[in-house]
């Protein structure tokens, strides 16, 4: 039996996937420099048969790993990049690895490996049974920065995909079946005149004033913009000393808002506050667009396919190592954070009191709803079928790009849910692979969400990955 061979595949690769999980979680390298991260999976990949093209979309640290021929063609995603500041060892106390690098707060290290394992496992189906079709594993880079998958689109790499799952590790067991925001990411940087400060000030143009006012513009902005709207920056250049009028300075802003149309008036609007600021300053300005997302569109064909083999294989075999350690970690939250998180779960009809780890299987919970984050999986859900589950990698509670979840991706907890969605995610492509009715009706799905918004590509023409993005 095809599932046989699924679950078979991730159980004889195990130790393979947890040792490049644990490379990977040792290596944390931040997105569009994961060199050696990237390598370590291209390695397994070409280990196990798959025929690799690297250096894909203008960027050094991705890829696609390819294996059979024709259709059906079923994507895997994958990501491997680490968050800055987040290095932390494999311990239930807050302890960095090495302190100020980077580190795995979002999981990234599992979440490479278990796509991979997946895209192991068809393979091995697909060679034993003698099963037509090609399995492609597509190694993204930078997802954090909302990079990877939107310039691997743009490039046309996904054109002849059918379906793509993927997975994120979190701290239930579920189907991600909301949607995300989409987002704008760009740098303006003002230009003035330097004087000296004290001796000389009318002389000088700041163009930190300027940025100032362009972030005091910003923040009134937000009280007119749809109320799920979100404007971040950080000012990344400011000047040098403070007897030297800035000539320059530089802001780095994220927009973002449910639909990509909201994202696009929005950011128009924050060009104006821009020119506003200019124009007080006697400044001038540049804008460098880093990246643009789509916010994500759950294919519910395929989400149930996920589903109904999560369902069957059920959450991870945590063990009393994994339940102490988790405790461990629960013990250090700030007062009342596990109280709130029971209560979050007790309003949506979850009884999860007293649990520190979750390995049972939980209904969707975000049908319908958008979360407050981004991810550049939108992109490639507007060009194919996509969806996308989460299993147990981390205690209950754990924040979001955190060092808990650090911790929790570099053991026992994190490998033993990763391997949960190496399967199930196997399973499901299996069933896309195998099963064209089911397939002709995702993209029947697919065709009727999108026939009123076709994608067309967030990135100005010509632009090119920003592989210098994180310098600064």
């Amino acid at each position: 039996m095809p599932d046989k061979t699924i679950v078979g595949a991730v159980e004889a690769a195990s130790d393979e996937l947890v040792a490049v999980a644990r490379e990977v979680w040792a290596l944390a390298e931040v997105g569009l420099k994961e060199t050696r991260s990237a390598e370590a999976l291209i390695e397994l990949c070409r280990k196990h048969g798959f025929t690799v093209e690297a250096g894909v979309a203008g960027m050094p640290t991705a890829f696609v790993a390819a294996y059979g021929s024709g259709h059906p063609v079923i994507g895997l995603l994958g990501e491997y990049d680490a968050l800055p500041g987040l290095s932390q060892k494999a311990a239930p106390v807050k302890e960095p690895l090495d302190p100020g690098r980077p580190g795995h707060g979002c999981g990234h290290n599992l979440l490479g490996a278990g796509a991979l394992g997946a895209a192991i496992a068809l393979k091995e189906a697909m060679a034993h049974h003698k099963l037509p079709g090609t399995v492609r594993f597509y190694g993204c880079p930078a997802e954090e920065t909302l990079v990877g998958k939107v310039f691997m689109v743009r490039d046309g790499l996904f054109k002849e995909v059918d379906a793509a799952i993927t997975w994120h590790p979190g701290s239930t067991n579920s189907l991600w079946a909301g949607s995300a925001l989409a987002m704008n990411s760009a740098k303006f940087t003002f230009h003035g005149r330097s004087s000296h400060a004290a001796g000389d000030p009318q002389s000088g143009r700041s163009a930190l004033d300027a940025v100032e006012l362009m972030n005091i513009g910003a923040n009134y902005l937000r009280e007119h913009v749809v109320q799920e709207a979100r404007l971040h920056y950080v000012i990344t250049k400011g000047g040098g000393e403070p007897n030297i009028v800035p000539p320059l300075a530089e802001v780095w802003y994220y927009v973002r808002a449910p639909k990509r149309k909201q994202v696009d008036e929005i950011f128009e609007r924050l060009k104006k506050v821009a020119d506003g600021a200019a124009t007080m300053t006697e400044t001038a300005y540049d804008i460098e667009f880093l990246t643009g997302c789509y916010n994500t569109l759950h294919n519910d064909v395929v989400g149930d396919i996920l589903f109904e083999r999560l369902s069957q294989v059920g959450g991870p075999p945590f063990d009393p190592e994994d339940e102490a350690f988790a405790r461990a970690v629960v013990a250090g939250y700030p007062a009342g954070q596990m109280e709130s998180t029971y209560e979050w779960y007790r309003d949506r009809g979850q009884d999860m009191d007293g649990k520190v780890l979750h390995d049972g299987v939980m209904p969707p919970l975000d049908k319908g709803k958008v979360s407050a984050g981004s991810t550049d999986v939108g992109d490639v859900s507007y060009v194919t079928p996509t969806a996308q589950l989460t299993t147990a990698c981390a205690p209950l509670g754990a924040p979001g790009h955190s060092w808990q979840v650090t911790a929790a991706s570099g053991m026992s907890i994190g490998f033993k849910g990763m391997l949960v969605a190496a399967k199930v995610m196997g399973l499901a492509a299996l069933d896309l692979l195998t099963k064209p009715d089911l397939l002709a009706k995702a993209r029947e799905e697919f065709a009727e969400k999108t026939k009123s918004s076709p994608y067309v590509t967030p990135l100005p023409p010509g632009s090119k990955p920003p592989l210098h993005q994180l310098e600064h």
